[in-house]
């Protein structure tokens, strides 16, 4: 099992980085992908068709998401924290994963830079 943490700056506000990860249709308009998500707490949520689900574990309007990501067979719960900082130039996102399993890291570190918050990144530039 490994950890990633990474920060990510993106010309948006906190409040609006907030909604494109925590609103289904905002995050609709960045994947392009139906997205079935909440922020209620033990809630679950899937993306990208499936390819990421999980559970919603606790939100902070604006400033934090807890989520529990599913990986099959896994022992330990593999957490996403992001936190969201205001920042003369917009957001800073402070991303940190643990217990990604071995096999799946290079892959989720990937998905991290270019389709998470890459997508997320371009959705706003491109407002």
């Amino acid at each position: 099992m490994k950890d990633y943490k990474k920060y990510y700056m993106i010309g948006a506000t906190p409040q609006e980085i907030y909604a494109a990860i925590t609103n289904p249709i905002t995050i609709q308009l960045w994947t392009g992908e139906p997205a079935e998500m909440s922020t209620e707490p033990g809630s679950e949520f899937s993306m990208w068709d499936g390819s990421i689900v999980g559970k919603n574990i606790e939100f902070e309007e604006g400033k934090k998401i807890v989520q529990q990501w599913y990986f099959d067979g896994q022992d330990e719960p593999s957490i996403v924290t992001i936190k969201l900082h205001a920042d003369k130039s917009g957001t800073s996102c402070e991303l940190r994963h643990t217990n990604i399993p071995d096999e799946a890291y290079d892959d989720i570190v990937d998905g991290w830079n270019t389709v998470y918050f890459g997508s997320i990144a371009e959705f706003y530039e491109s407002i």
